[in-house]
């Protein structure tokens, strides 16, 4: 892996860096990371889906090593809204 300095970071950047990273659970390390990647994805115009979002959002729950069942496959029924 390569790295990157960041020189000349002001102090408010990097306490804010620091209680954002404490509010996701991580490292300011990792907090960096994932702003600079979702910074250059969307740069290139390649973003993820809603689902996978928010799937990123939860990674790291404990807890997650069941798969999600399937949704059955009824059809939908429109709503009346008859009196």
């Amino acid at each position: 892996m390569n790295q990157v300095i960041v020189r000349k970071l002001d102090e408010d950047t990097k306490r804010r860096l620091k209680r954002r990273a404490a509010s996701h659970g991580v490292s300011m390390e990792e907090e960096i990371r994932m702003i600079l990647q979702d910074a250059v994805l969307k740069d290139a115009g390649k973003s993820f889906g809603l689902g996978s979002e928010i799937a990123a959002l939860f990674w790291d729950i404990e807890g997650q090593e069941e798969p999600i069942p399937e949704l059955p496959d009824d059809p939908v029924r429109p709503v009346a809204f008859d009196e």
